[in-house]
This record gives structure tokens, sequence and C-alpha cells, in this order.
């Protein structure tokens, strides 16, 4: 199978990349290395069946059809990932989340490449009503302009796949972590120890809820979804659990070995859009026989040590906040 990865540099992306590589697959890696990172593609670019092409696909308009020809399958990955600065930039979840998901859902029904997958957020439940929250929850007003992007795009999605007859899937995580991870309060809460393990400053009043999800499982989800034919529309990812930030810090600070004290900046969210209590129903995904491998400290712990292992990734600026 020939798979066209965007975002293929990127935490999620390049990740998705090996696996594909490791399976067999031909893969081409598109990405404009706005946060993704070439030393993420060290092991894929030695492989003879990897291509990698920066390109910007807000701006690649028709050309996109010439990238994913042959191609059997998109998974598509390449967005704005933080929620948190949306506001700095309000045109950038426009361009980089519903624009580019049109350029590469256009390119899929030109060229006749017959599967899409997604990655969505649950970010779009907002301020969910039911906890946990099922695929076919009410939606609530949106919150962040990440979600509303990112429901945009799911939009976009089911049309194609009404109207251009695509097989797609669309899943919507929780936060991801693990190697590669670049962003998200896990780096934030590392970079401050490093700083000062006196003292770490956590947005909000420590009491949010959220849930967290191994990259490995994520990969794993995906890369099933190109294989099984009953992956077919909408799709929760995350393992059946959630936490509280002041708990992720405690983990972050016991692998660390260090004990400062916290500092909260008050209030029950850590930014416009921030909900306050994340954790998504995975039961559907599961029925089909998913599983996560790993439980949400777990993927704390091991995110941790992968930035402690590459500590260049502690150094790199956030090109989210000054885009």
């Amino acid at each position: 199978m020939r798979v066209t990865v965007t975002g293929g540099a990127g935490f999620i992306g390049s990740n998705v990349v090996d696996r594909l590589l490791g399976a067999g697959h031909e893969v081409v890696a598109l990405d404009n290395l706005s946060t993704g990172h070439r030393p993420f593609l060290n092991e894929a670019v030695k492989h003879p069946a990897f291509r990698f092409e920066e390109v910007d696909l807000p701006e690649a308009g028709d050309d996109v059809g010439k990238l994913v020809r042959g191609s059997d399958a998109i998974v598509h990955l390449a967005a704005n990932a933080d929620v948190r600065f949306g506001w700095d930039d309000p045109d950038r979840d426009l361009r980089q989340n519903v624009v580019a998901t049109h350029r590469m859902l256009e390119a899929a029904r030109r060229e006749g490449v017959p599967r899409f997958v997604f990655s969505s957020t649950g970010s779009v439940y907002g301020e969910a009503a039911v906890i946990p929250t099922p695929e076919d929850c009410p939606f609530p007003v949106q919150t962040s302009l990440y979600g509303a992007s990112k429901l945009a795009a799911e939009g976009l999605i089911q049309a194609y796949a009404e109207g251009a007859g695509l097989r797609t899937t669309i899943f919507r995580f929780v936060s991801v972590l693990g190697a590669r991870y670049t962003h998200g309060h896990v780096i934030d809460f590392v970079r401050a120890l490093r700083r000062n393990p006196r003292v770490l400053r956590i947005l909000g009043d420590g009491t949010q809820r959220k849930s967290y999800l191994d990259v490995h499982d994520c990969v794993d989800a995906i890369a099933m979804a190109l294989d099984d034919d009953r992956l077919n529309g909408t799709f929760n990812l995350g393992v059946d659990d959630s936490c509280l930030i002041t708990e992720s810090a405690r983990w972050i600070c016991e692998r660390l070995g260090v004990d400062p004290a916290f500092e909260f900046t008050g209030g029950d969210r850590g930014w416009i859009g921030d909900n306050p209590y994340i954790h998504l129903d995975p039961r559907r995904m599961q029925a089909l026989g998913w599983q996560p491998a790993y439980s949400i400290r777990s993927s704390v712990e091991r995110t941790v040590d992968w930035l402690v292992s590459e500590p260049w990734v502690l150094d790199l600026p956030d090109p989210r906040r000054h885009a």
C-alpha cells in the first residue's frame, strides 16, 4: 500500500511514518516544517520506500494532487494543534485545519485516492454534558477556535464521503503523549522545572481533569483504520480514565526527582477554550478490537523519559505562539 501522511515530520505523523514503513508500506510524508522536525525522520529517510516533500498545504493549491497521485490512502495529520494560542492569530486554525483539509480531500477526489483518515479532537465536544463522552453526544457551543475548525473539517470530510465516495475515518483524540512530543503541559512543566525545580506554576486551580493517550496506542488505531473496512465513520480515541492536572504534575516531578511547591494562577481553566473536564468514551473503538496498552500515568512518565533523553527538544521555540 502507498500512503500519503500529512504532518509527516510532526509528533504523531513521524510515528505513523515509522510504523507504516515497518509494516512494508510505501510512504510519502508532506510537511511544511513549521512544527515538524527533520530529525524525527532520521530513520525514515534511510528507507527506500520513503519520500519527503516540504509543502505548505493551504498555499499549495492544485499541486497537492501531484503529491498524492498513486496513493491508496491519505492519513491527514497536518494541523495547528495548540488550543491555547488560537486568538493570537484567528486565521491560523482556518488555514491550517480547514483549508488544508479541503486541499487534501479535493486531491483525493481528483486523483482517485479511496481512503482518508483524519485526526480530529475531543475538543469538538466543547464542555460536554455527558462524561465519559460518546461520539453521539449532543454538541454544545464550541469553546475554542481549534475545536470549531476541526468540527468544520469533519463536516467537509463527511460531505466528501457522501458525494465523492471516499471511505473516511475520523478519530477524535484526547491529548496524545509519548516520543517526539513537542507541545503541551508535560514539556511545559519539564522546561519550567529545569529552570527552577523549587516552584511549578500551574495554569488554573489544578482541579482540571484530563485524559491522555500514548502515541503508540494512537498509531495502532491509525494503522488499524488502513486495514479494517469496519472503521468507517467517527471514533473516539482515549484511555477510559482521566486524571487531575495536579496528579500529572506530581508524576512528572517524581520522574524528575524534584519536589517543588505548586503555584496556581486560579480559576477552573487555564486559558480561553480550556475545557475543565475531558474524558472520552472509547467503547466504540474498543468493540472493534483496539485496546490502549498504556495507562495515563505510564504515558506521562514515558514522555518525561523521552524528553530527558532528547534535551534538544526542550530548547525548541514554540512556533505556534509566534506564527
